[in-house]
Formats: structure tokens, sequence, C-alpha cells
């Protein structure tokens, strides 16, 4: 009888591979099957070996490669057969990665699973900013959002955009560009300052990395006209003010009062 194996549910982190964590590494150069998802940077399956088979299983903004039932199958089937399953992830598997799916899937068909963190992508986007996500003197936390709604549900709102405006976090919200309409709309309306800061980082920790900082109120018509496209984070609040100016593009409208006054923001 063939020794089941067993899948690592890995996180690729948000691009760069001196990112991975060594253990990501180490589990990566002992695959025999590596499941990858779209946003993963192709040169982390380098450190897979030749024998492994690769297949790419990708979603990014709403479209499906391959079906999440049909890549849970996948993992138990060739668990089954004793194959070293890694299932690459970009960012960390359990931070709106489905991971948490697929270790319940695993887990239910007696399948031997271990999830290996990742870098997740808000980190990377603030840090490749220059934006402190905490500062002791004006914000001291982090609310982590995805602005897309589970399938089926665009009746219901899934965020409380009144508990979001209202408190007192850096907001880091993921997949938020192709509906930052909704999202600007939902914090203004909840009462958020129309001159919060905002941050848009696109392809974080990559060499066509952008960041761009405006005001809420803006923020929507400078992600259209600076054509800001996914992977990218949308960072709000207080310390998005502190953005690296060399390494973050200022908007010509909807500058924030700062940037008018010469004065620094109130959080420095």
């Amino acid at each position: 009888m063939r020794t089941p194996g067993k899948v690592w549910l890995v996180g690729a982190g948000p691009g760069d591979p001196e990112l991975l964590t060594l253990k990501a590494v180490r589990v990566l150069r002992a695959a025999s099957l590596v499941l990858v998802d779209d946003l993963v940077n192709p040169a982390i399956l380098d450190f897979a070996p030749p024998r492994a088979v690769v297949r790419h299983v990708g979603k990014r903004g709403g479209r499906l490669s391959t079906k999440q039932d049909a890549i849970h199958r996948t993992m138990m089937q060739a668990a089954l057969e004793g194959e070293t399953v890694v299932r690459l992830k970009g960012g960390d598997p359990l931070i709106f990665g489905r991971g948490h799916e697929e270790l319940r899937y695993l887990r239910a068909h007696g399948i031997e699973v271990e999830v290996v963190n990742g870098l997740t992508a808000g980190l990377a986007a603030a840090t490749g900013a220059g934006i402190p996500l905490t500062d002791r003197a004006c914000c001291h936390g982090v609310t982590f959002v995805t602005a897309r709604t589970q399938a089926g549900s665009a009746d219901r709102e899934a965020r409380d955009w009144a508990a979001l405006a209202g408190g007192g976090t850096t907001l880091v919200i993921y997949m938020g560009v192709a509906c930052v309409e909704r999202v600007a709309d939902g914090l203004l309306r909840a009462g958020m300052d129309p001159d919060t800061p905002a941050v848009v980082v696109v392809s974080a920790t990559l060499p066509p990395q952008r960041s761009v900082r405006c005001a809420l109120s803006a923020l929507n018509a400078t992600v259209q006209r600076e054509k800001l496209r996914s992977p990218a984070i949308i960072i709000i609040g207080p310390v998005a003010a502190l953005a690296d100016p060399v390494r973050t593009d200022e908007t010509a409208f909807g500058l924030l009062p700062a940037a008018h006054t010469g004065q620094a923001p109130a959080c420095v």
C-alpha cells in the first residue's frame, strides 16, 4: 500500500523571491507537484526541483483558470498517490487567499496538510512606499480588508463602512482598485474626512512598483486618471501622509492639505 503524501499551503509573498521564508524555499525544493496561483512570480518556481510537475491554477480579478473544487480534488488525489504537493499562493495563504477552505477540505478527507506563512502584500506595499502602518502619534492599529465580496452577495454590503470609517485605524485594502469608486464613496458617506491621505501601491516589491498619493476625495479620480491596475493595495489613513516622497508620486489634484501649506502632517 502506497504511503500517503502531504500537502503544503505555502505563501509566496508579494513577488520578490528574496522575501520568501527559508521554510518556503525548503518545502519547494522537496516538491513533486506544485499548484501555482496567478500572482506568484515565475522566478519563485526556480526553487522547485526539475523533476517537479508545475500546474498553473491561478485566479485573478474573478477570472478562474481552475475551479476551486477542482483544486481541492487535485491536491487530495495527488497526496493519496504519495506526492509532496506544494500549493503556492500569493502573499499569505490565510489572508484573503482561500487557504482555510483548502485546509478544511484536506483535513476533512484525512490528508496531512501544513501551512507555511508568507509576507502579505499589504505589509510589503506599505514598506515599499515608505509608510509605517502604525505611528504612536496618530494610529495605533491596522485593519486589513478585501474589497471583494463572496460570489452571490452583491445585494448586501460585506463591510460595515461606518466601522471602517470611524475605527481610527490604518485601512489596508486588498483587491480594491477595480471597485475603487464604491470603496471611496462608502467611506465618505460613512463620514471619513475627505482630506484623509490615501496611497495606492501597484506591483509591490517588483520592478514595475509604483506608489501614488492623493486625498480620499480624489481616490477614484486618481486611480482612473493614472490608470492604476491590479495587483494593487490601497492604504488609507493619517500614516499615508508619511509616504516617502522619493518613492511616491503626488497627484496634481486632490493634494493633501500639508502639501499646500508646507506643514508637516499631524502624525509626524
